[in-house]
């Protein structure tokens, strides 16, 4: 492991650490092997471990809103976003178009993959902000649904 040059009242020691295993270690000293009890406890450096937060896909233009409504506001109104970065295979509805929870609205190839992009609303397509062929990322709005 590690190489060590000692001189102890004038006598030299060639010392080499061959293993260490707890407080204990094996060493060489001028071609001597000996097996020596350290005092301190010797611990090995962690890596650290990584915590991500969780990420929560949300179709909200902005987080400040509520996520519940008043018994007197409008029911589904928002925004539509990319959920990952991909193109757009396909879009299934037209400006105009009545839609329900669950219908399917647009088709995302994302890592070769085809993903459907269902309503999580009922409302009226407001606005369409891609067509097919687009690429977009992460994030993105892509429908417009309003009232």
């Amino acid at each position: 492991m590690k190489n060590f040059k000692f001189t102890i009242h004038g006598n030299k020691y060639d010392v080499n650490v061959i293993n260490v295993e707890d407080n204990t270690a094996e060493i060489e000293v001028n071609g001597s092997v000996y097996t020596v009890e350290v005092d301190k406890k010797i611990t090995q450096t962690k890596t650290p471990k990584l915590v991500r937060s969780v990420a929560v896909p949300t179709t909200e233009s902005d987080r400040s809103q509520q996520k519940t409504s008043a018994p007197s506001d409008f029911k589904g109104a928002g925004l539509v976003k990319a959920p990952l970065p991909g193109v757009i295979l396909g879009v299934f509805v037209r400006e105009g178009d009545n839609i329900k929870i669950g219908d399917k609205l647009i088709t995302l190839e994302a890592m070769k993959m085809e993903n459907n992009i269902n309503a999580d609303k009922s409302g009226v397509i407001k606005s369409i902000k891609v067509k097919q062929g687009e690429s977009v990322l992460e994030g993105d709005v892509l429908i417009e649904i309003g009232v």
